[in-house]
């Protein structure tokens, strides 16, 4: 994506002198890699051997002991999910997963964020002991439920939860939990995404009836688990966790089974409705195209439908949900223009009133605005202002829901920790991670709970640079701007959150621009004294008319493949300009 925003400099990355350990490959793989902290060829092995065993994690004894007796005696299994993309395909992977090896009933919950809220409350608990559950297993939520598990466990109903969150406190008293993040968890990923997380559970509950020889006793074929990595692969990419190589692996494999036809049709279909190719697809696409429609469901409706999509083994059916899902997704996109418009006027009243600087750490809020949409609208603005933003919406009962998104070196869930700490009336509820959080507060406690954030943010923001960087691989010479090299760096390497895909920089000559649609620029660029003309284009830019009629720039950019009734070219996606001339 395109942002112009507040300025910002190009920082090329730094790369070690020191010997490469990554064999025979192309120099330029090398830099990048380098430039990365990877070191060795194994740190890139993206095979399913390379992934560590599933028993370090802490809680898989006792978590797999007790899936076993429910497996054994048919006891009645409801899956708990959180209604975001991670959570949508963590209870996909917890159903189909728990068939495959003997489950019998095994049926979901997720709440409605406008009804219910976040995770296992009380309130869901009531609603779960409708289907009258013997087992209730939490996926993506579940560590900061204490008066939930403990109203489960009241009512006879044995709690298994599995999570990625920060633990709080004070830990739920469930049967067994499984948490990369609790304290002396030894694994040796924490950047496992909630479906990462139940993934695990099951092959470690394979692994147990395998030694049990349970599949050969009750005449069951035993599952190849690969077969979830296509749900994995989506809900890791959209929740946006760290892809270490754990992660990388995981989101590798499931790319395998999409490209190779082996998807289920419920992510078939997402793929179909977003106009993307299953046999080239990256995972940027499971981001910025599957991973928006999928979370709709939850954003505008009902996750329900988002988990039915991807559970369905019916193609059609799937279509049909597919397509509502991208009207969902439609309709989100509409209200999140009208938010981010009166978000950008109440950023112009902050000005005003103090015309030299905006808070450290913003606060907005609006009595209109859209619980579903304010993760999205803090996203945006702190992209755009390059710092701490929470937005907020009405909550019901005097209460307002707030979503919390931060910048590098501000873990914004311990900000929100300190705040609780400090003024403990101030905060009804948080949690969350390092980037992102949630919280609800009381109406009238919102402008103190603003001036508080501003100076916590304020205190963490003494060692933090505020200038944004783009960061570079450095620049292409004409020789490496071709196919060949576009098609080895997409294929080299997972790329995403926290091993990103390269960028380079560098300064052209303006051929040609024009205006494509309302926002996207569109540019033919050369390099000074070179002869090689290439298409550029950037999407969503704030007044793309300022940009006609440069005749040089300097500009950081993605190589990229342009595919076109048939045809392939290299294009450039720009991330950012300067003017020159």
């Amino acid at each position: 994506m395109y942002y112009q925003g507040v300025k910002k400099t190009i920082v090329v990355r730094s790369v070690e002198k020191k010997r490469s350990l990554l064999g025979e490959i192309h120099p330029l793989l090398e830099r990048i890699f380098l430039a990365r902290g990877v070191t060795s060829e194994a740190e890139l092995d993206r095979t399913l051997a390379k992934l560590p065993s599933p028993w370090l994690l802490s809680g898989m004894e006792e978590m797999v002991a007790h899936l076993i007796t429910a497996i054994n005696e048919q006891q009645r299994i409801c899956i708990v999910a959180d209604f975001d993309a991670d959570g949508a395909t963590s209870c996909a992977v917890a159903i189909k997963g728990l068939q495959l090896l003997g489950a019998g009933q095994v049926t979901f919950v997720v709440p409605n964020r406008f009804e219910y809220g976040y995770g296992l409350t009380p309130e869901i608990v009531e609603l779960v002991k409708l289907q009258n559950p013997d087992v209730i297993i939490t996926v993506d939520n579940g560590i900061s439920s204490v008066d939930g598990v403990k109203a489960a466990k009241d009512s006879g109903i044995k709690v298994l939860v599995t999570d990625h969150h920060l633990p709080g406190h004070e830990l739920p008293a469930a049967d067994a939990i499984v948490n990369p993040n609790l304290v002396d968890d030894k694994f040796p990923c924490k950047s496992l995404a909630g479906v990462g997380v139940i993934f695990y559970v099951l092959m470690a509950l394979r692994s147990r009836l395998r030694e049990l020889n349970w599949f050969e006793k009750n005449q069951v074929q035993e599952p190849n688990l690969a077969q979830l990595l296509d749900y994995v692969a989506l809900g890791t990419v959209a929740d946006v966790v760290a892809l270490e190589q754990i992660n990388r692996i995981l989101v590798h494999q499931g790319l395998l089974r999409i490209r190779t036809g082996r998807s289920h049709p419920g992510l078939n279909a997402l793929i179909e409705v977003s106009g993307r190719n299953p046999q080239t697809i990256v995972a940027s696409d499971l981001g910025f195209a599957l991973g928006p429609r999928l979370n709709a469901a939850g954003r505008m409706d009902d996750m329900s439908l988002g988990i039915q999509c991807l559970l369905t083994n019916d193609p059609s059916l799937a279509k049909d949900m597919a397509l509502q899902l991208d009207e969902l997704n439609n309709d989100r996109r509409e209200v999140e223009g009208v938010m981010k418009h009166e978000a950008m006027a109440l950023l112009s009243e902050m000005k005003a009133l103090d015309e030299h600087h905006l808070p450290a750490g913003v606060c907005l809020f609006d009595a209109n605005w859209h619980q579903g949409v304010i993760g999205i609208l803090a996203s945006r603005i702190k992209d755009r202002l390059h710092r701490p933003v929470i937005a907020f919406a009405p909550a019901g009962k005097d209460l307002i829901k707030g979503s919390a998104r931060s910048i590098p070196g501000v873990h914004i869930r311990d900000v929100l920790s300190d705040i609780a700490a400090l003024h403990p009336k101030l905060l009804n509820k948080f949690g969350g991670h390092a980037m992102a959080a949630g919280l609800s507060l009381k109406m009238h406690d919102y402008p103190p709970f603003a001036l508080a954030f501003d100076d916590m943010v304020c205190k963490r923001l003494a060692n933090v640079d505020l200038e944004q960087k783009i960061l570079s691989d450095g620049e292409l010479t004409e020789q490496e701007m071709t196919l060949e090299i576009a098609d080895l760096l997409q294929n080299a390497a997972t790329w995403g959150q926290e091993f990103p895909e390269p960028v380079f920089d560098g300064v052209f000559d303006v051929i040609q621009s024009r205006i494509v649609g309302q926002r996207h620029l569109k540019l033919v660029l050369r390099k000074p004294g070179g002869d090689l003309v290439i298409d550029a284009i950037a999407f969503f830019v704030d007044q793309p008319e300022h940009w006609l009629g440069l005749r040089q720039i300097k500009a950081a950019y993605k190589l990229d493949i342009n595919e076109f009734r048939g045809n392939r070219s290299v294009q450039f996606i720009l991330q950012y300009l300067e003017k020159i001339a």
